[in-house]
Protein backbone atom coordinates (compact mmCIF):
# COMPACT_ATOMS: atom_id res chain seq x y z
CA UNK A 1 0.00 0.00 0.00
CA UNK A 2 1.59 3.44 -0.79
CA UNK A 3 0.34 6.95 0.58
CA UNK A 4 0.87 9.79 -0.30
CA UNK A 5 1.08 12.97 2.03
CA UNK A 6 0.52 16.17 0.79
CA UNK A 7 1.01 19.02 2.82
CA UNK A 8 3.54 22.62 3.60
CA UNK A 9 4.77 21.70 6.92
CA UNK A 10 7.48 19.50 7.41
CA UNK A 11 6.68 18.17 10.55
CA UNK A 12 2.79 16.57 9.52
CA UNK A 13 4.74 14.94 6.90
CA UNK A 14 7.25 13.68 9.03
CA UNK A 15 5.21 12.49 11.51
CA UNK A 16 2.36 11.24 8.96
CA UNK A 17 5.33 8.83 7.24
CA UNK A 18 6.40 7.42 10.40
CA UNK A 19 3.06 6.24 11.61
CA UNK A 20 2.76 4.89 8.12
CA UNK A 21 5.93 3.13 7.45
CA UNK A 22 5.02 2.02 11.53
CA UNK A 23 2.25 0.23 9.77
CA UNK A 24 4.30 -1.01 7.12
CA UNK A 25 2.96 0.71 4.44
CA UNK A 26 5.09 2.60 2.14
CA UNK A 27 4.85 6.66 2.31
CA UNK A 28 5.80 9.63 -0.15
CA UNK A 29 5.19 12.99 0.90
CA UNK A 30 5.27 16.38 -1.24
CA UNK A 31 5.06 20.05 -0.32
CA UNK A 32 2.78 21.06 -2.18
CA UNK A 33 0.00 19.85 -4.87
CA UNK A 34 1.97 20.19 -8.22
CA UNK A 35 5.12 17.78 -6.53
CA UNK A 36 2.36 15.32 -5.44
CA UNK A 37 1.16 15.50 -9.24
CA UNK A 38 4.27 15.19 -10.50
CA UNK A 39 4.94 11.76 -8.02
CA UNK A 40 1.27 10.42 -9.17
CA UNK A 41 2.32 10.96 -12.75
CA UNK A 42 5.45 8.42 -11.83
CA UNK A 43 4.46 6.31 -8.87
CA UNK A 44 1.67 4.14 -7.66
CA UNK A 45 0.06 5.34 -5.28
CA UNK A 46 -3.49 3.92 -3.53
CA UNK A 47 -4.13 6.64 -0.72
CA UNK A 48 -3.61 10.50 -0.25
CA UNK A 49 -3.54 12.46 2.52
CA UNK A 50 -4.17 16.32 1.24
CA UNK A 51 -3.60 19.40 3.22
CA UNK A 52 -6.66 22.03 2.26
CA UNK A 53 -4.27 25.65 2.72
CA UNK A 54 -0.96 24.98 -0.02
CA UNK A 55 1.31 27.13 -1.89
CA UNK A 56 1.02 26.88 -5.72
CA UNK A 57 -2.10 25.15 -5.76
CA UNK A 58 -4.57 24.83 -3.06
CA UNK A 59 -6.08 21.73 -1.61
CA UNK A 60 -9.29 21.47 -2.94
CA UNK A 61 -8.26 22.92 -6.56
CA UNK A 62 -5.94 19.66 -5.90
CA UNK A 63 -8.50 17.65 -5.06
CA UNK A 64 -10.90 18.01 -8.11
CA UNK A 65 -7.89 17.44 -10.84
CA UNK A 66 -6.52 14.27 -9.04
CA UNK A 67 -9.91 12.70 -8.96
CA UNK A 68 -10.25 13.50 -12.64
CA UNK A 69 -7.29 11.77 -13.42
CA UNK A 70 -6.95 9.37 -10.91
CA UNK A 71 -10.59 9.06 -10.16
CA UNK A 72 -9.78 5.53 -8.68
CA UNK A 73 -7.71 7.24 -5.87
CA UNK A 74 -9.13 7.17 -1.98
CA UNK A 75 -8.12 10.92 -0.85
CA UNK A 76 -8.12 12.20 3.04
CA UNK A 77 -8.36 15.66 3.33
CA UNK A 78 -6.68 17.55 6.19
CA UNK A 79 -7.10 20.65 7.56
CA UNK A 80 -6.13 23.08 10.47
CA UNK A 81 -8.51 25.91 9.67
CA UNK A 82 -11.77 23.59 9.30
CA UNK A 83 -15.26 24.63 8.71
CA UNK A 84 -18.14 23.20 7.49
CA UNK A 85 -18.54 24.39 4.17
CA UNK A 86 -15.38 23.55 3.54
CA UNK A 87 -15.92 19.36 4.40
CA UNK A 88 -18.91 19.44 2.32
CA UNK A 89 -17.11 20.49 -0.35
CA UNK A 90 -14.37 18.18 0.04
CA UNK A 91 -16.63 15.32 0.11
CA UNK A 92 -19.00 16.45 -2.80
CA UNK A 93 -15.19 16.61 -4.60
CA UNK A 94 -14.67 13.26 -4.08
CA UNK A 95 -12.87 13.28 -0.98
CA UNK A 96 -13.06 10.24 1.15
CA UNK A 97 -12.97 11.70 4.41
CA UNK A 98 -11.76 15.23 5.68
CA UNK A 99 -10.06 15.64 9.37
CA UNK A 100 -8.89 18.30 11.43
CA UNK A 101 -5.67 19.72 12.22
CA UNK A 102 -4.21 18.85 14.80
CA UNK A 103 -4.50 15.39 13.80
CA UNK A 104 -5.29 11.88 16.40
CA UNK A 105 -3.16 8.91 15.77
CA UNK A 106 -5.99 6.69 16.25
CA UNK A 107 -8.19 8.84 13.77
CA UNK A 108 -5.48 8.78 11.05
CA UNK A 109 -4.93 4.82 11.60
CA UNK A 110 -9.09 4.19 11.93
CA UNK A 111 -9.74 5.95 8.54
CA UNK A 112 -6.63 4.52 6.93
CA UNK A 113 -8.17 1.17 7.81
CA UNK A 114 -11.46 2.49 6.48
CA UNK A 115 -10.55 3.65 3.32
CA UNK A 116 -8.40 0.36 2.51
CA UNK A 117 -11.35 -1.79 3.05
CA UNK A 118 -13.61 0.56 0.76
CA UNK A 119 -10.56 -0.60 -1.86
CA UNK A 120 -10.43 -3.88 -0.91
CA UNK A 121 -14.10 -3.89 -1.08
CA UNK A 122 -13.78 -2.47 -4.74
CA UNK A 123 -11.38 -5.23 -6.28
CA UNK A 124 -13.62 -7.83 -5.02
CA UNK A 125 -16.45 -6.34 -6.90
CA UNK A 126 -14.16 -6.06 -10.22
CA UNK A 127 -13.14 -9.59 -9.60
CA UNK A 128 -16.89 -10.86 -9.20
CA UNK A 129 -17.62 -8.72 -12.13
CA UNK A 130 -14.23 -10.57 -14.01
CA UNK A 131 -15.77 -13.84 -13.11
CA UNK A 132 -19.32 -13.79 -14.72
CA UNK A 133 -18.33 -11.48 -17.66
CA UNK A 134 -17.95 -14.48 -20.31
CA UNK A 135 -14.44 -14.78 -21.66
CA UNK A 136 -13.57 -13.43 -25.49
CA UNK A 137 -13.48 -17.05 -27.44
CA UNK A 138 -12.25 -17.96 -30.38
CA UNK A 139 -15.21 -19.66 -32.38
CA UNK A 140 -14.51 -22.80 -34.51
CA UNK A 141 -13.88 -26.53 -33.93
CA UNK A 142 -11.30 -26.97 -36.17
CA UNK A 143 -7.61 -28.83 -35.09
CA UNK A 144 -5.66 -25.39 -36.44
CA UNK A 145 -8.35 -23.07 -33.85
CA UNK A 146 -8.07 -25.46 -31.03
CA UNK A 147 -4.63 -25.60 -30.96
CA UNK A 148 -4.88 -21.34 -31.26
CA UNK A 149 -7.39 -21.92 -28.13
CA UNK A 150 -4.85 -23.85 -26.19
CA UNK A 151 -1.89 -21.02 -26.95
CA UNK A 152 -3.93 -18.34 -25.92
CA UNK A 153 -5.03 -19.70 -22.43
CA UNK A 154 -0.96 -21.03 -21.95
CA UNK A 155 0.32 -17.42 -23.01
CA UNK A 156 -3.03 -15.19 -21.08
CA UNK A 157 -1.17 -16.89 -17.74
CA UNK A 158 1.99 -15.24 -18.36
CA UNK A 159 3.25 -11.06 -18.83
CA UNK A 160 5.19 -12.74 -21.88
CA UNK A 161 4.54 -10.61 -24.90
CA UNK A 162 2.72 -12.11 -27.87
CA UNK A 163 2.77 -11.81 -31.42
CA UNK A 164 0.16 -12.07 -33.71
CA UNK A 165 0.50 -12.74 -37.42
CA UNK A 166 -2.17 -13.27 -39.99
CA UNK A 167 -4.31 -12.23 -43.20
CA UNK A 168 -6.61 -9.53 -43.00
CA UNK A 169 -9.78 -10.21 -41.22
CA UNK A 170 -8.82 -13.71 -39.44
CA UNK A 171 -9.83 -12.19 -36.29
CA UNK A 172 -6.05 -11.12 -34.59
CA UNK A 173 -8.06 -8.46 -32.37
CA UNK A 174 -10.27 -11.19 -31.21
CA UNK A 175 -7.18 -13.13 -30.02
CA UNK A 176 -5.38 -10.29 -28.47
CA UNK A 177 -8.78 -9.57 -26.34
CA UNK A 178 -8.94 -12.84 -25.53
CA UNK A 179 -5.09 -13.00 -24.53
CA UNK A 180 -6.62 -9.81 -21.99
CA UNK A 181 -9.74 -11.24 -20.72
CA UNK A 182 -8.00 -14.30 -19.75
CA UNK A 183 -5.00 -12.88 -17.90
CA UNK A 184 -4.62 -11.52 -14.14
CA UNK A 185 -4.83 -8.20 -15.93
CA UNK A 186 -8.47 -8.61 -17.20
CA UNK A 187 -9.84 -6.14 -14.91
CA UNK A 188 -7.40 -3.28 -16.06
CA UNK A 189 -7.49 -1.07 -19.36
CA UNK A 190 -6.96 -2.88 -22.64
CA UNK A 191 -5.97 -0.12 -24.91
CA UNK A 192 -5.54 -0.60 -28.43
CA UNK A 193 -3.02 1.16 -31.15
CA UNK A 194 -3.91 1.03 -34.93
CA UNK A 195 -0.38 1.92 -35.88
CA UNK A 196 -0.91 1.61 -39.87
CA UNK A 197 -4.49 4.45 -39.24
CA UNK A 198 -1.80 7.29 -37.14
CA UNK A 199 0.58 9.72 -38.96
CA UNK A 200 3.98 9.25 -38.65
CA UNK A 201 3.81 12.83 -37.24
CA UNK A 202 1.60 11.89 -34.45
CA UNK A 203 2.18 8.57 -33.35
CA UNK A 204 4.87 9.40 -30.64
CA UNK A 205 2.78 11.43 -29.11
CA UNK A 206 -0.58 9.16 -28.97
CA UNK A 207 2.10 6.06 -27.91
CA UNK A 208 3.69 8.41 -24.95
CA UNK A 209 1.27 11.36 -24.63
CA UNK A 210 2.60 15.20 -24.67
CA UNK A 211 3.05 18.03 -22.44
CA UNK A 212 1.32 21.25 -22.83
CA UNK A 213 3.37 23.17 -25.74
CA UNK A 214 5.33 20.47 -26.51
CA UNK A 215 3.98 21.42 -30.41
CA UNK A 216 1.57 24.21 -32.44
CA UNK A 217 -1.45 21.78 -31.49
CA UNK A 218 -0.69 20.93 -27.42
CA UNK A 219 -2.68 23.58 -26.04
CA UNK A 220 -3.28 20.93 -22.76
CA UNK A 221 -1.32 17.72 -21.43
CA UNK A 222 -2.09 14.84 -22.03
CA UNK A 223 -1.64 11.08 -21.09
CA UNK A 224 -0.38 8.81 -24.45
CA UNK A 225 -1.60 5.02 -25.04
CA UNK A 226 1.28 3.68 -22.53
CA UNK A 227 -0.29 5.65 -19.39
CA UNK A 228 -3.51 4.70 -20.25
CA UNK A 229 -2.93 1.13 -20.31
CA UNK A 230 -0.62 1.08 -16.98
CA UNK A 231 -1.32 -2.13 -15.39
CA UNK A 232 -3.11 -3.72 -18.13
CA UNK A 233 -2.83 -4.45 -22.13
CA UNK A 234 -1.17 -2.24 -24.64
CA UNK A 235 -2.38 -4.15 -28.16
CA UNK A 236 -0.23 -3.04 -31.02
CA UNK A 237 -2.30 -3.62 -34.36
CA UNK A 238 -0.43 -3.50 -37.71
CA UNK A 239 3.07 -3.04 -35.86
CA UNK A 240 3.94 -3.91 -39.05
CA UNK A 241 3.51 -0.63 -40.65
CA UNK A 242 5.06 1.65 -38.05
CA UNK A 243 8.32 3.87 -38.49
CA UNK A 244 11.74 2.92 -37.65
CA UNK A 245 11.43 6.48 -35.37
CA UNK A 246 8.65 5.39 -33.91
CA UNK A 247 10.10 1.78 -33.52
CA UNK A 248 13.04 2.83 -31.95
CA UNK A 249 11.28 4.70 -28.64
CA UNK A 250 8.96 1.62 -28.25
CA UNK A 251 11.71 -0.35 -28.35
CA UNK A 252 13.18 1.61 -25.39
CA UNK A 253 10.04 1.77 -23.26
CA UNK A 254 9.96 -1.99 -23.26
CA UNK A 255 13.41 -2.65 -21.96
CA UNK A 256 13.42 -0.17 -19.30
CA UNK A 257 9.56 -0.20 -18.49
CA UNK A 258 9.21 3.72 -18.43
CA UNK A 259 8.52 6.80 -20.83
CA UNK A 260 9.01 10.40 -21.55
CA UNK A 261 5.84 12.45 -23.16
CA UNK A 262 6.60 14.53 -25.54
CA UNK A 263 8.25 17.86 -24.43
CA UNK A 264 8.36 16.51 -20.91
CA UNK A 265 11.31 15.88 -19.08
CA UNK A 266 10.26 13.51 -16.87
CA UNK A 267 10.19 9.53 -16.88
CA UNK A 268 6.97 7.74 -15.89
CA UNK A 269 7.36 4.31 -15.09
CA UNK A 270 4.37 1.78 -16.74
CA UNK A 271 3.51 -1.77 -16.04
CA UNK A 272 1.71 -2.50 -19.69
CA UNK A 273 1.45 -5.87 -21.24
CA UNK A 274 2.63 -5.99 -24.87
CA UNK A 275 0.58 -7.88 -27.47
CA UNK A 276 1.30 -7.04 -30.81
CA UNK A 277 -0.57 -7.90 -34.50
CA UNK A 278 0.44 -7.56 -38.33
CA UNK A 279 -0.46 -9.20 -41.42
CA UNK A 280 3.49 -8.99 -42.51
CA UNK A 281 5.81 -11.24 -42.67
CA UNK A 282 8.36 -9.28 -40.09
CA UNK A 283 11.00 -11.71 -41.20
CA UNK A 284 11.46 -10.29 -44.66
CA UNK A 285 10.51 -6.98 -43.13
CA UNK A 286 13.66 -7.27 -40.57
CA UNK A 287 15.93 -8.25 -43.72
CA UNK A 288 14.61 -5.28 -45.98
CA UNK A 289 15.71 -2.95 -43.64
CA UNK A 290 12.17 -1.83 -42.93
CA UNK A 291 11.25 -3.26 -39.26
CA UNK A 292 14.19 -3.09 -36.79
CA UNK A 293 15.49 -6.91 -36.08
CA UNK A 294 16.09 -6.03 -32.00
CA UNK A 295 11.78 -5.09 -32.13
CA UNK A 296 10.42 -7.91 -33.68
CA UNK A 297 12.72 -10.48 -31.23
CA UNK A 298 11.50 -8.46 -28.28
CA UNK A 299 7.74 -8.57 -29.71
CA UNK A 300 8.10 -12.23 -30.60
CA UNK A 301 8.34 -14.24 -27.32
CA UNK A 302 4.91 -15.66 -28.08
CA UNK A 303 4.32 -16.29 -31.83
CA UNK A 304 0.92 -16.78 -32.67
CA UNK A 305 -0.43 -17.60 -36.10
CA UNK A 306 -4.40 -17.03 -36.90
CA UNK A 307 -4.86 -18.97 -40.23
CA UNK A 308 -7.36 -18.16 -43.20
CA UNK A 309 -10.58 -18.87 -43.21
CA UNK A 310 -10.10 -21.43 -46.51
CA UNK A 311 -8.00 -23.40 -44.15
CA UNK A 312 -10.75 -24.22 -41.62
CA UNK A 313 -13.98 -24.59 -43.81
CA UNK A 314 -15.54 -26.86 -41.30
CA UNK A 315 -15.48 -23.59 -38.99
CA UNK A 316 -18.19 -21.61 -41.25
CA UNK A 317 -21.28 -23.25 -40.09
CA UNK A 318 -20.57 -22.61 -36.76
CA UNK A 319 -19.08 -18.56 -37.78
CA UNK A 320 -22.11 -18.30 -40.11
CA UNK A 321 -24.66 -19.28 -37.28
CA UNK A 322 -22.92 -17.25 -34.72
CA UNK A 323 -23.25 -13.94 -36.69
CA UNK A 324 -26.60 -14.67 -38.06
CA UNK A 325 -27.99 -14.72 -34.28
CA UNK A 326 -25.77 -11.72 -33.56
CA UNK A 327 -27.75 -9.67 -36.32
CA UNK A 328 -31.10 -11.09 -35.16
CA UNK A 329 -31.90 -14.55 -36.59
CA UNK A 330 -33.29 -17.08 -34.00
CA UNK A 331 -34.58 -20.20 -36.82
CA UNK A 332 -32.46 -20.91 -40.09
CA UNK A 333 -31.16 -24.02 -42.00
CA UNK A 334 -28.55 -24.25 -44.84
CA UNK A 335 -28.63 -26.57 -47.89
CA UNK A 336 -25.97 -28.47 -48.12
CA UNK A 337 -24.96 -27.00 -51.35
CA UNK A 338 -24.82 -23.43 -49.41
CA UNK A 339 -22.15 -25.23 -47.07
CA UNK A 340 -20.32 -26.99 -50.20
CA UNK A 341 -20.06 -23.27 -51.91
CA UNK A 342 -19.02 -21.62 -48.64
CA UNK A 343 -16.38 -24.23 -48.50
CA UNK A 344 -15.43 -23.94 -51.71
CA UNK A 345 -14.80 -20.06 -51.90
CA UNK A 346 -11.33 -18.37 -51.57
CA UNK A 347 -12.96 -15.48 -48.77
CA UNK A 348 -10.25 -13.17 -49.23
CA UNK A 349 -11.65 -10.62 -46.57
CA UNK A 350 -11.95 -14.02 -44.03
CA UNK A 351 -14.26 -13.99 -41.25
CA UNK A 352 -14.52 -10.19 -41.71
CA UNK A 353 -15.81 -10.99 -45.28
CA UNK A 354 -17.86 -13.51 -43.60
CA UNK A 355 -19.49 -11.70 -41.37
CA UNK A 356 -20.39 -9.21 -44.07
CA UNK A 357 -21.98 -11.82 -45.73
CA UNK A 358 -24.24 -12.71 -42.44
CA UNK A 359 -25.25 -9.14 -42.25
CA UNK A 360 -26.12 -8.54 -46.10
CA UNK A 361 -28.75 -12.09 -45.80
CA UNK A 362 -30.47 -10.67 -42.55
CA UNK A 363 -31.21 -7.39 -44.16
CA UNK A 364 -31.39 -9.31 -47.85
CA UNK A 365 -34.00 -11.65 -47.06
CA UNK A 366 -36.60 -13.31 -44.60
CA UNK A 367 -35.48 -14.81 -41.54
CA UNK A 368 -35.21 -19.17 -42.48
CA UNK A 369 -33.50 -20.78 -45.20
CA UNK A 370 -30.84 -20.14 -47.30
CA UNK A 371 -30.20 -21.10 -50.53
CA UNK A 372 -26.74 -21.43 -52.49
CA UNK A 373 -28.18 -19.10 -55.38
CA UNK A 374 -28.86 -15.72 -53.06
CA UNK A 375 -25.40 -16.53 -51.15
CA UNK A 376 -23.59 -16.63 -54.32
CA UNK A 377 -25.52 -13.45 -55.39
CA UNK A 378 -24.68 -11.75 -52.03
CA UNK A 379 -21.07 -12.56 -52.26
CA UNK A 380 -20.94 -10.76 -55.74
CA UNK A 381 -18.23 -12.50 -56.68
CA UNK A 382 -18.17 -16.15 -59.21
CA UNK A 383 -17.11 -18.85 -57.01
CA UNK A 384 -13.35 -19.72 -56.57
CA UNK A 385 -12.18 -23.65 -55.87
CA UNK A 386 -9.87 -23.32 -52.50
CA UNK A 387 -7.37 -25.48 -53.58
CA UNK A 388 -7.01 -24.38 -57.13
CA UNK A 389 -6.20 -20.31 -55.74
CA UNK A 390 -4.98 -21.16 -52.79
CA UNK A 391 -1.70 -22.09 -54.20
CA UNK A 392 -1.03 -18.96 -54.76
CA UNK A 393 -0.40 -18.01 -50.85
CA UNK A 394 -0.06 -21.75 -49.16
CA UNK A 395 0.95 -24.85 -51.39
CA UNK A 396 -0.89 -27.48 -51.38
CA UNK A 397 0.44 -31.40 -50.62
CA UNK A 398 1.95 -31.98 -54.60
CA UNK A 399 1.59 -35.42 -55.42
CA UNK A 400 5.25 -36.05 -56.48
CA UNK A 401 5.23 -39.94 -55.55
CA UNK A 402 5.70 -40.87 -59.68
CA UNK A 403 8.66 -39.16 -59.76
CA UNK A 404 10.78 -40.60 -57.30
CA UNK A 405 11.13 -44.10 -59.06
CA UNK A 406 12.75 -42.40 -62.25
CA UNK A 407 15.32 -40.11 -60.01
CA UNK A 408 18.47 -41.08 -58.05
CA UNK A 409 17.75 -41.87 -53.99
CA UNK A 410 19.59 -38.54 -53.65
CA UNK A 411 17.58 -36.50 -56.26
CA UNK A 412 14.42 -38.47 -55.07
CA UNK A 413 15.10 -37.30 -51.37
CA UNK A 414 16.34 -34.03 -52.32
CA UNK A 415 12.72 -33.30 -54.45
CA UNK A 416 10.62 -34.42 -51.44
CA UNK A 417 12.60 -32.66 -48.61
CA UNK A 418 12.12 -28.99 -50.86
CA UNK A 419 8.48 -29.95 -51.57
CA UNK A 420 8.30 -30.99 -47.63
CA UNK A 421 9.73 -27.12 -46.15
CA UNK A 422 8.00 -25.29 -49.07
CA UNK A 423 4.97 -26.22 -48.16
CA UNK A 424 5.70 -26.60 -43.93
CA UNK A 425 7.31 -23.49 -44.15
CA UNK A 426 4.22 -21.47 -45.77
CA UNK A 427 1.72 -23.55 -43.61
CA UNK A 428 3.26 -21.35 -41.14
CA UNK A 429 3.05 -17.89 -42.25
CA UNK A 430 6.94 -18.19 -43.30
CA UNK A 431 8.20 -17.99 -39.95
CA UNK A 432 12.01 -20.09 -39.33
CA UNK A 433 10.83 -20.45 -35.92
CA UNK A 434 7.31 -21.71 -36.24
CA UNK A 435 8.29 -23.96 -39.21
CA UNK A 436 11.27 -25.71 -36.87
CA UNK A 437 9.02 -26.64 -34.24
CA UNK A 438 6.00 -27.68 -35.86
CA UNK A 439 8.35 -30.23 -38.34
CA UNK A 440 10.86 -31.22 -35.49
CA UNK A 441 14.37 -29.48 -36.70
CA UNK A 442 16.71 -26.93 -35.36
CA UNK A 443 16.00 -23.04 -36.51
CA UNK A 444 19.55 -22.88 -37.85
CA UNK A 445 19.05 -26.13 -39.47
CA UNK A 446 16.32 -24.85 -41.10
CA UNK A 447 17.76 -21.92 -42.14
CA UNK A 448 20.53 -23.70 -43.88
CA UNK A 449 17.86 -26.04 -45.47
CA UNK A 450 15.82 -23.17 -47.18
CA UNK A 451 18.78 -21.54 -48.51
CA UNK A 452 19.91 -24.56 -50.21
CA UNK A 453 16.75 -24.56 -51.42
CA UNK A 454 16.03 -21.19 -52.64
CA UNK A 455 13.14 -21.06 -50.30
CA UNK A 456 13.92 -17.94 -48.09
CA UNK A 457 11.54 -15.51 -49.80
CA UNK A 458 7.36 -16.26 -49.78
CA UNK A 459 6.34 -17.80 -52.98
Amino acid sequence: MNILIIDDEQGIRTTLAAIFEDERYHAFTAEDAIVGIDILSSRQIDLIFLDVLLPNMGGLEALERIKKDWPHIEIIVISGHANIDMAVRAVKLGAFDFLEKPLSLDKVLTVTRNAITVQNLRKENINLKKQITPKMEILGQSKSIEHVRILIKQAAETDARVLISGENGTGKEIAARALHSFSARADKPFVEVNCAAIPDTLIESELFGHEKGAFTDAVASRKGRFEMADGGTLFLDEIGDMSLAAQAKVLRALQEQRIERVGGEKTIDVDVRIIAATNKNLEQECEAGRFRQDLFFRLNVVPLYIPPLRDRTEDIPILLNHFLKEFGWKTFEFDKDVLDFLASYEWPGNIRELKNLAERITVMYDEGKIDAESVRGLLQKSPSVKKENAEKRIPSVPDIQHQFYNKKYIEAKELFEKSYLEFHFAQNGYTISKTAESIGMYPSNLHAKLKKYGLRTEQ
